[in-house]
């Protein structure tokens, strides 16, 4: 399940009524609050909470290339501001078209709501445009999309199902950190390049 206070809420109604029913209707946006505390200030400390590897770098040479970026998430847009500001810096807005959060569009992934937001707002076709995803929730709403997807994978999600992704990785890479399994173009590191080998790709 998708979104963090729904995902308490469904370990909630799980539970015995006999429990349940001791507890206070309020208890998963309650619990929900608390881990956003939490989440907030891990990300503000110095070690925090890091963008995934090679996200920092891709993200730049997108924009040197002027390719449009977007964000698609069913996070929160505190959450999202918090991050994005933590780790690359207060400017971080200006490096994406449109950024599109739980706020904007409350119906959550896999639904596709949220890529149908931010295809109408950019005015793109999906065709044209190409998803990176770390979930099967994520990318069911990709793919419900028409969009094709990349998958870098957590220790959270690794065993999930990514039937229809172009390619399944554990991290974009780094010049120091190449991917050894990545075969397209011969590259060791997921550039823009890359990306739109696989956008451009017939399966």
């Amino acid at each position: 399940m998708n979104g963090g206070q729904e995902r308490i809420q469904s370990y909630i109604d799980e539970l015995p009524p006999r429990v349940k029913n001791e507890l206070s209707c309020s208890l998963a946006k309650d619990l929900y609050a608390i881990k956003t505390e939490h989440y907030l200030d891990m990300i503000f400390q110095n070690d925090g909470i890091p963008l995934r590897l090679g996200i920092s770098r891709i993200i730049q040479e997108a924009k040197d290339k002027g390719i449009k970026l977007a964000i698609a998430t069913s996070s929160t847009q505190e959450n999202v501001v918090a991050l994005l500001k933590s780790r690359l810096g207060h400017d971080a807005f200006s490096l994406f078209d449109v950024i599109a959060t739980s706020n904007e569009v409350a119906i959550k992934k896999p639904h596709t709501h949220v890529y149908q937001f931010v295809l109408k707002k950019m005015g793109i076709e999906p065709i044209n445009c190409i998803a990176i995803e770390d979930s099967h929730h994520g990318l069911a709403s990709s793919l419900g999309s028409n969009l094709k997807t990349l998958i870098t994978f957590n220790d959270y999600t690794k065993h999930d199902d990514f039937t229809g992704a172009v390619a399944v990785l554990p991290h974009l890479g780094e010049a120091d950190l190449p991917i050894p399994a990545l075969s397209a173009n011969n590259k060791m590191m997921v550039d823009c390049e890359v990306l739109e080998h696989w956008c451009c790709s017939s399966n």
